[in-house]
């Protein structure tokens, strides 16, 4: 129990990096995946096109191999050039993928809402943004807690990911203290640490939906 006791200070250090871009990444992610959304189901078509493919590669490709390119290969693209430092190009690689996934969780999300609300909202006289704010949107959201649920908790784990760019994180601070102390207990330990955040997350977003509950 002592040793647990002792190794608990640099694993909270590191769950506050990990804590730190899991919030960032949220609050960059989820407005502009509602903003893509938008213009994915928008008429026009270029725009909507171009939406689509952004979709498809943040998508098709690893988390991973995004992280390694904003951080290390995007200094070399010619015109960009940008060198982003470790914690900025995680942020980055992280906001862009999750924000393609949220896009499709919201535009899933309006695209089930009945079109005759739509030509109601018209006939009241709302205009498109009227119609988004006030009808459509207050309904997307109970419909798409529980995948949003889903993703939200699937990024807490995916935040591991940055031990590729060296960051202290969670999982590397609990490595760092198995290669010098030759024992699993940091991971165990570690795996507590998320078990907790993804427990917290779970009763948030099962609060959320029972507040939300349409019962038909």
């Amino acid at each position: 129990m002592d040793y647990i006791l002792s190794i608990l200070g640099p694993l909270a250090e590191g769950s506050l990096v990990t804590l730190k871009l899991f919030f960032i990444t949220l609050a960059l992610a989820v407005p502009l995946g509602l903003a893509l959304a938008l213009i994915r189901i928008s008429r026009f078509t270029v725009a909507s096109q171009a939406v689509n493919g952004y979709i498809w590669l943040m998508r098709g490709t690893p988390l991973m191999l995004q992280l390694l390119f904003i951080y290390f290969a995007l200094p070399f693209v010619p015109v960009i050039g940008i060198r982003l430092p470790d914690f900025p190009a995680a942020i980055v690689a992280f906001a862009l993928n999750y924000a393609a996934y949220f896009a499709e969780i919201f535009r899933a999300g309006i695209q089930s809402i009945d079109r005759g609300q739509y030509e109601g909202a018209k006939v009241l006289g709302f205009s498109y943004g009227q119609t988004m704010r006030r009808i459509v949107l207050p309904q997307v959201v109970k419909r798409i807690l529980p995948p949003m649920s889903n993703e939200t908790i699937t990024l807490v784990k995916d935040t591991s990911l940055i031990y590729v760019l060296a960051l202290n994180d969670l999982l590397r601070a609990a490595r760092g203290i198995v290669q010098r102390d030759f024992t699993i207990t940091p991971f165990i330990v570690a795996a507590g640490f998320y078990l907790l955040m993804t427990l917290v997350l779970t009763w948030l977003f099962q609060r959320l939906e029972k507040r939300h509950a349409v019962y038909d």
